[in-house]
């Protein structure tokens, strides 16, 4: 056989990888760059759940964008070209340093915000309650065997039960009166529970004026309900009318999350556990944060807000286990749009 032959079959055996696993490639490339920070394999499988479902929310955000009547439309595209690839990245890397998986319940969600000084997208990840826990976990000093959190109405019953000289053991009693009708939010409390040395399980109660401290100042009504002012398009502008609107918003969700993340910081950090992965999710978390308050702080003005929810994302990603961690992925994305990497 000749040798261009031989080439030529060569060539034509050579795997063609998809877009997810150009992703992938790409943004190991990146966490080489940073010098400590390292991928496993499994982890660099779970970046390819976070290429399927940014892809998938982009095409639905698009049909959703060119359906707004043109005045209204934002300018930005929602496609791969208009997304900030670096800062991105580093998110992905972040969060799949953690082990967290988009295609899961509350682990981790991918918000896109436009900016206008760049013409781009930049990519917030904003952690789940699964998520947050995870973290916690896995940097604590002392990590509880299980946690509970939970909201208090005022039909409920809820009693601390305090450590002292007569009870070595903290903890608490709940009750439910009434689950259809349990009246209106008063507090929450949260329990770290330690099965091997209950003597060291903490509760901590907090009152709704608590809950409502650790509300951004201009949290958006959308989440927390409220009052909300009314725009109007004028002058090319997004403008004031004076008038104001009722939001129903989801409360009750937004004092659980608030009393679950408080639940997750009240670990002490494990110092000899910091490491390269833990720095730079503090980062992207701080960054994703600021991008979240900076948008809800322009309040409609010139910039686009995005609500993305989990249950919107039709395409499912794949499922990964640890176990199987030579598995090729099941996830098909070769009707994707191409792009390049």
């Amino acid at each position: 056989m000749s040798t261009e032959r031989k080439t030529e079959l060569a060539e034509t055996k050579k795997p063609v990888l998809s877009q997810s696993e150009r992703f992938t490639m790409a943004v190991t490339k990146e966490a080489s760059q940073l010098g400590e920070l390292k991928l496993t394999e499994f982890q660099k499988k779970l970046c390819q759940n976070y290429f399927i479902r940014l892809d998938q929310q982009l095409k639905d955000l698009e049909v959703k964008r060119l359906a707004t009547v043109e005045k209204y439309r934002p300018k930005i595209a929602f496609t791969w070209e208009n997304i900030n690839m670096a800062g991105l990245s580093l998110g992905v890397i972040a969060n799949a340093s953690m082990e967290l998986d988009p295609s899961l319940p509350n682990h981790t969600n991918l918000i896109p915000f436009a900016n206008k000084h760049t013409g781009k997208y930049d990519i917030a990840f904003i952690k789940g309650y699964r998520g947050m826990e995870i973290v916690a976990k896995k940097y604590a000093l002392d990590s509880p065997d299980k946690i509970v959190v939970e909201l208090v109405y005022d039909t409920d019953e809820f009693k601390l039960v305090k450590k002292d000289a007569g009870n070595p053991v903290e903890g608490y009693s709940f009750s439910i009166k009434n689950p259809f009708a349990r009246g209106k939010i008063i507090g929450g409390f949260y329990a770290h529970i330690f099965d091997s040395d209950p003597t060291k399980n903490r509760v901590v109660a907090m009152s709704i004026e608590d809950i409502e401290k650790r509300k951004q100042k201009k949290a958006a009504a959308e989440f927390w309900e409220g009052e909300k002012d009314i725009y109007e398009w004028k002058d090319g502008k997004n403008e004031k009318t004076g008038k104001t609107e009722t939001i129903d918003g989801y409360y009750d969700k937004m004092c659980y999350k608030t009393v679950y993340r408080a639940c997750c910081n009240d670990n002490t950090i494990d110092s000899s556990k910091i490491n390269a992965n833990f720095l730079l999710m503090s980062k992207i978390e701080k960054e994703s944060v600021d991008l979240a308050a900076k948008e809800e702080i322009a309040a409609n003005a010139n910039q686009t807000t995005v609500d993305i929810t989990h249950e919107e994302i039709t395409q499912e990603p794949q499922r990964l286990e640890k176990k199987k961690e030579e598995d090729k992925p099941e996830a098909d994305d070769k009707e994707q749009t191409e792009i390049v990497f």
